[in-house]
């Protein structure tokens, strides 16, 4: 009798609580354990005081728009290992405490723009483990305290250079096991991964997959010169992203680096890629100068050498037909001019 009287008081506290039949809701840790239950969404009736949501091993494929309305207290939401092939922009909007978002092992395609807006003490954004071809050029409003960033195993070929500087307090980035492209879309993804690695930054490095010649190898050892062939694409669009996100992001580029990177010849002018054109107007100038002096050198040597063997002829010609007439005092004269040919 009194136990069923103990299992009334537990199963009442539990639903004055309001935590889900298949859940575990701990008052002291504030922390709601709905893993491995076979959720298809986000449980409703959580209880509004928890701060810790686990839902990993689930078979969550959709987030609604109102999904965490009831949770605004949320510090960490681990919805690693479901179903989710996209996230609605917004789905996660009401959790101005969310600090730690894991997304690993799920089937999500696309990152949209503006997808974490509104996470303001987002530090840890794991996105690891899906099938991402694409990231936006932003991951939303007042997502700029984010210090730890995974892409690792995914299908990225590229990634705009725009969303990793609006990330300013990145402290690690992690890109290991994409199919990186090292074309011209990615020579900002370049200038950006070694300033951060200048500043401090850790990361696990950029592994090329393409193009063949380049297969295996790591980005920053890739020369600058192999992407001198296209320096104007790169530019106009890199002046056609930033005149799109407006003079705020422009001044950021101008003076976000700027003198971090004093030692190296290309820092000052890392941000502005308009530089690259001419660099490589000099390095033409520098070849076409060289041709040049090297045809005009080749020119001098061949006169050189045709003079020689005139003077040669001449010589000796001389000597033939004037021998007896000179031989008497010209003897001197003729080792001297020997000599000096």
């Amino acid at each position: 009798g009194n136990w069923l009287l103990v299992c009334s008081v537990i199963l009442l506290a539990h639903t004055a609580h309001g935590c889900p039949d298949k859940c575990l809701c701990y008052t002291a840790s504030k922390t709601a354990d709905c893993k491995n239950r076979g959720f298809t969404e986000i449980p409703a009736h959580l209880p509004p005081e928890i701060q810790i949501l686990q839902l990993q091993n689930n078979r969550i494929w959709r987030i609604n728009q109102n999904a965490f309305t009831a949770t605004p207290l949320l510090k960490i939401l681990d919805l690693s290992n479901n179903s989710l092939s996209s996230v609605a922009p917004g789905a996660f909007q009401k959790l101005r405490y969310l600090q730690v978002l894991n997304l690993t092992r799920n089937l999500i395609h696309y990152i949209e723009n503006k997808t974490f807006s509104f996470l303001p003490h987002l530090k840890e954004l794991d996105l690891s483990s899906n099938s991402i071809v694409r990231l936006p050029e932003t991951f939303g409003n007042s997502t700029g305290n984010i210090t730890l960033l995974s892409v690792k195993h995914n299908k990225l070929q590229k990634m705009e250079r725009i969303l990793l500087e609006s990330l300013p307090n990145l402290k690690v980035v992690l890109f290991k096991d994409n199919p990186w492209q090292c074309n011209c879309n990615i020579f900002g993804l370049k200038l950006w991964l070694e300033s951060f690695l200048y500043r401090g930054g850790i990361s696990d490095g950029i592994i090329c997959s393409a193009p063949g010649i380049r297969k295996g190898k790591d980005l920053l050892k890739v020369p600058y010169e192999l992407f001198g062939a296209c320096p104007l694409r790169t530019a106009q669009v890199h002046l056609a992203s930033s005149h799109h996100h407006g003079s705020e992001q422009r001044s950021s580029l101008k003076h976000g680096h700027h003198g971090e990177l004093g030692d190296s010849g290309r820092a000052s002018c890392e941000p502005k890629p308009k530089p690259r054109p001419a660099s490589l107007r000099h390095a033409i100038a520098t070849v076409v100068i060289t041709g040049v002096v090297c045809g005009i050198v080749c020119l001098m040597m061949l006169a050189a050498a045709v003079y020689g063997c005139a003077y040669a002829a001449i010589t000796a010609k001389y000597h033939k037909e004037h021998l007896a007439p000179v031989r008497q005092h010209g003897t001197p004269k003729g080792k001297f001019e020997t000599s000096s040919a």
